[in-house]
């Protein structure tokens, strides 16, 4: 009997732990449907908005929300997230229909943007930057009259105008480098200053030659040659500025 009793104690112990194992397990499966079943309602609240942006970005919260959620029973943890699946898939196929029919409509200007594009490209070399700065913003203006064109496109099509763009901007930088007022005095000052001291080691050299002090006319010579090199450099950059 006494051991009966033992038994029977340490049973009692062992199932009300086990109910209260399961009863804590229940409540928090409960808790962890009922929090997932409020992100479903919201997703499915989202899935016929047709403010693209908007709903893609709820969903990315409500996706968050789902991954830091507590899981319930794998059973029941599966089949909420089918429904939850399933909400978002009805939006984004409802998006990428609405996208397709976009960039149907926006095929057309596609095309008007392809011709000026090759318009534009006719532009490079840059010789003439008045001539390219008129002609690009013509085909900037019609550009922007064109409208948008399919986003698979766009990036395409933009970056070939850019490279255009760049282009006529880098003439005009190098057109006004050359016409620099700083730059001009710069090298006009130095054009002087050179040409005075070539002056003064031509009379240096004819000093040396009378002389006949062939370590001094090597001197005088090498001298003057560096002078008359700088010189030259300095002449033809002179030559490019306007």
């Amino acid at each position: 009997d006494a051991l009966w009793k033992r038994f029977r104690a340490a049973r009692t112990v062992f199932d009300r732990h086990r109910r209260a194992y399961f009863s804590q397990l229940d409540s928090n499966n409960s808790a962890a449907k009922a929090a997932k079943e409020k992100l479903i309602a919201e997703a499915e609240a989202l899935s016929t908005s047709t403010d693209w942006g908007f709903a893609a970005g709820e969903y990315r919260r409500l996706m968050d929300q789902w991954k830091a959620s507590p899981r319930a029973s794998r059973k029941d943890d599966d089949a909420l997230w089918a429904r939850f699946r399933a909400a978002q898939d009805v939006f984004f196929t409802s998006r990428q229909a609405a996208n397709d029919e976009i960039d149907q409509e926006y095929a057309a200007n596609l095309t008007v943007k392809e011709a000026l594009l090759a318009e534009a490209n006719e532009i490079l070399p840059v010789r003439d930057l008045a001539a390219a700065k008129k002609a690009l913003q013509s085909i900037r203006d019609r550009w922007e009259e064109a409208g948008k064109v399919p986003r698979a496109e766009m990036g395409r099509v933009e970056a070939g105008l850019r490279k255009v763009e760049d282009a006529v901007r880098h003439a005009e930088e190098e057109q006004w480098q050359r016409s620099n007022p700083e730059r001009k005095a710069r090298t006009n000052s130095a054009l002087s200053q050179l040409e005075s001291a070539i002056a003064g080691l031509q009379e240096d050299l004819a000093k040396a030659e009378q002389s006949g002090d062939q370590r001094k006319i090597k001197a005088a010579r090498e001298a003057l040659e560096a002078r008359q090199a700088w010189l030259d450099q300095i002449q033809r950059s002179a030559s490019e500025l306007t």
